[in-house]
């Protein structure tokens, strides 16, 4: 546990350094060589805005997954409509899939029971999962969003194999996964590509924090990838 903590910390210190160190540079060099070039001012206040808006994700990352940490034991009871919490999530990530060309496709099966869990991180944890389908997915495609009802969960479910599920896949058409990173995905910082995911404003957490909201609601995720073809994401949450 000691060295796990050693770790985090090690890993949430690079992560907030980088952008603090650009942004260190770029004020010495505005308050120096750049005072008098708007046109340099206005490029590196640009860069230092998106740096700093980096590090507030990463902050609302890191307190979001401590929140879910501390509440980890409480198994939540409320009864949701999952196909309705996904749907108002599409509609909050329509304009972002929009400005980079993907189509959001959800089918919702017939008799779809509830779920028990807590509506808030239901929808976190969708949104982090289909905003993360539209970013890999990459422009000019699709993702769909499958959520079904399957009265004996396949073996891929992990302890809920056999059980009632409501399940949701999630398929985009990216570049896909190589098989020896599926395992780490959901590791906190880990990312395939690191300088890509930084581009496109991941903070290296969005899967942590899927994988512990799901350890609060007892479920599980399970991952499918074909590198060139695409990866599917899948949620399996106990039917209410």
């Amino acid at each position: 546990i000691e060295r796990m903590r050693s770790d985090f910390v090690a890993n949430a210190s690079h992560e907030l350094r980088t952008p603090l160190t650009v942004s260190r540079g770029f004020v010495e060099t505005l308050a120096g060589p750049a005072k008098d070039d708007p046109e340099a001012r206005t490029r590196f206040l640009k860069t230092m805005g998106a740096e700093a808006e980096r590090m507030s994700r990463l902050v609302d990352d890191l307190l979001s997954l401590s929140k879910i940490e501390q509440n980890e034991h409480v198994t939540p009871d409320e009864r949701i409509q999952l196909a309705s919490t996904i749907g108002g999530v599409i509609d909050v990530l329509k304009p972002y899939a929009q400005e980079r060309c993907v189509v959001l496709n959800l089918t919702k099966g017939d008799g779809l029971p509830p779920v028990l869990g807590d509506r808030d991180q239901l929808s976190q944890l969708f949104t982090n999962l289909i905003d993360n389908a539209i970013k890999y997915g990459g422009e000019n495609s699709s993702v769909a969003i499958d959520v079904r009802y399957v009265e004996e969960a396949s073996p891929g479910a992990g302890s809920l194999t056999g059980r009632p599920t409501v399940e949701v896949e999630i398929r985009d058409q990216g570049q896909g996964i190589a098989a020896e990173y599926l395992p780490r995905l959901t590791e906190r910082f880990f990312r395939v590509d690191p300088a890509h995911s930084r581009r496109l404003g991941g903070t290296g957490l969005g899967l942590a924090i899927v994988k512990h909201i799901l350890r609060r609601h007892r479920g599980h995720l399970a991952f499918e990838s074909e590198v060139g073809v695409g990866t599917a994401v899948t949620v399996y949450l106990v039917a209410g």
